[in-house]
């Protein structure tokens, strides 16, 4: 089992906003990755506290095919001084083959600053 993570922000707290946001992130995720829905355990996200229009994993349910049997979470971010703002981020728990090194982890738009290092 490996961790895929990602991260992507919004323009403004809509629903559709989050929803499409979030469907975003975890489609290139698991593009990225070749994984498919059924080879995911679990999917973790959060949002920081300037989000509260939506749950992000109520979008990927309803807009990435595939995901009616994953198990999704929704959480708050941790409120930190100076932290990245209207970010969503998700923590994909996949059955892979793939090395640790070969996970391709997403940072769209905004959310590039968390790990400019990786971000493509």
């Amino acid at each position: 089992m490996r961790g895929i993570r990602g991260a992507i922000t919004v323009t403004e707290d809509t629903k559709e906003a989050i929803w499409q946001a979030a469907a975003e992130m975890v489609q290139a995720a698991i593009e990225r990755n070749d994984v498919q829905p059924e080879d995911i355990g679990a999917a973790i996200f959060s949002q920081t506290e300037d989000l509260t229009s939506a749950f992000p994993s109520a979008g990927v349910r309803r807009l990435v095919k595939g995901f009616d049997l994953v198990p999704l979470f929704d959480a708050r971010q941790l409120a930190i001084d100076g932290s990245l703002p209207r970010c969503i981020r998700v923590l994909l728990l996949v059955d892979t083959a793939k090395a640790q090194r070969d996970i391709q982890h997403i940072y769209l738009d905004g959310a590039r600053a968390l790990r400019p290092d990786i971000a493509k």
